[in-house]
């Protein structure tokens, strides 16, 4: 961390040159003496990123960026704020074990009395420790070291403990597994719960959700976050001794409201089916994840067009957590007749269960995209695949 960049003419440059070519500054002669032109493109790129994934930092007076792949690490203001304001956290001190930028931290400082802040990376948590400091945030003590290196050395508790692994680098594709991330959860966990109430895991929306219970011991809940319809992460909270049902939770938090959902993992269902009626349901990407892909049908009073198609149907209209659609009209899927009827026309496309991709689509039936007319191609209760033309 180069303190020289908090200098006053240093930041006034940075806030006004944000919009600017950093190529250009990149190649243009040393703008201020003791930091490297490097540094400076390095902060403005940084703080453009955080204006809308973290617009407490962004506005804040004197704030000290790290490099860009820590910011896309990190948590948004959205998700930390959420996470913290979950009912079953709560206590009165925390251990974030993989702090980072510490935005989760900042914001569990919130509902915690005390937080502490591991962070092996000792510029990064420096950089965490100074921006604590600018934020007006006293209650974080900020520890550059192996978070469950002193948790082995000390005799000291915690209420909670947060960790968020990352995919270790020899780790190959989408990380499914909790083993395939440092530190491993898996195998620290009953260590964990002995000095925790509760170990709280956040993990990416790609880790396997039936994978994740089987690896841990004692998941009491598990929430799956969306933002705007986007999946975020999985978050598994652990509670020491616990041996009941797993509640899941699936939240979409949206811009003008939050859509929730919530099951019993494993939970027996009634499965019901349909043919196409007059609604056409679409569930959000956090139902999707989570499978809860018959539990929704007895919670909304809906019915679901085949087993493998995740589309659901209704003769009237009722609440659902997701996109909800008229149906028009069902027209079994002929590319002849289609292309006829709608070649050269505008329309969203969307694909469930269905043999060809919604690209593949576009050039067979010559359908541009865009409108207000919504096409589902996908397969019924009775195998046929069929296209269904609906309106929002």
């Amino acid at each position: 961390m180069n303190s020289l960049i908090l200098n006053t003419e240093v930041q006034e440059f940075i806030n006004t040159h944000l919009n600017d070519d950093t190529h250009r500054l990149l190649l243009g002669r040393e703008v201020f003496k003791g930091i490297s032109n490097q540094e400076l493109v390095e902060q403005i790129e940084s703080k453009r990123k955080t204006k809308n994934k973290l617009p407490n930092w962004f506005s804040g007076d004197n704030i000290y960026y790290p490099k860009k792949l820590n910011l896309e690490q990190t948590s948004s203001e959205t998700t930390a704020a959420f996470k913290s304001e979950l009912p079953v956290l709560r206590g009165n001190r925390l251990a974030d074990l993989t702090g980072g930028l510490g935005i989760d931290s900042y914001y569990f400082s919130k509902q915690f009395n005390e937080v502490t802040h591991f962070e092996i990376n000792t510029d990064l948590s420096e950089i965490a420790l100074h921006n604590f400091k600018q934020l007006g945030c006293d209650n974080i003590n900020c520890m550059a070291q192996d978070g469950i290196d002193y948790l082995k050395a000390t005799s000291e508790t915690f209420d909670v403990i947060y960790v968020d692994p990352s995919r270790r680098n020899d780790a190959k594709g989408k990380v499914v597994l909790l083993s395939d991330c440092a530190p491993d959860v898996s195998q620290e966990i009953d260590f964990l719960l002995s000095k925790a109430r509760q170990v709280v895991i956040k993990t990416s929306p790609l880790l396997d959700i039936s994978n994740g219970i089987r690896e841990l011991n004692s998941v009491k809940e598990i929430h799956v976050i969306a933002v705007n319809n986007e999946a975020k992460e999985l978050l598994f909270i652990a509670e020491a001794n616990y041996s009941g049902a797993i509640q899941v939770v699936t939240t979409n938090l949206k811009k003008t409201d939050t859509e929730e959902f919530k099951f019993i993992w494993g939970e027996k269902t009634t499965r019901r089916y349909s043919l196409p009626l007059n609604y056409l349901y679409e569930p959000n990407v956090a139902i999707m994840k989570s499978g809860a892909f018959h539990q929704v049908t007895k919670a909304f009073t809906v019915q679901k067009l085949q087993e493998h198609s995740h589309l659901y149907t209704s003769e009237t209209l009722v609440y659902f957590p997701g996109r909800t659609f008229i149906i028009k009209d069902v027209i079994k899927y002929q590319k002849k007749i289609i292309k006829k009827q709608f070649g050269g026309s505008q329309a969203n496309i969307a694909t469930r269960n269905f043999p060809k991709t919604v690209a593949y689509l576009r050039k067979e039936l010559a359908i541009k995209d865009g409108g207000d007319r919504y096409l589902f191609f996908t397969t019924d209760l009775n195998n046929n695949k069929v296209m269904l033309l609906c309106e929002k």
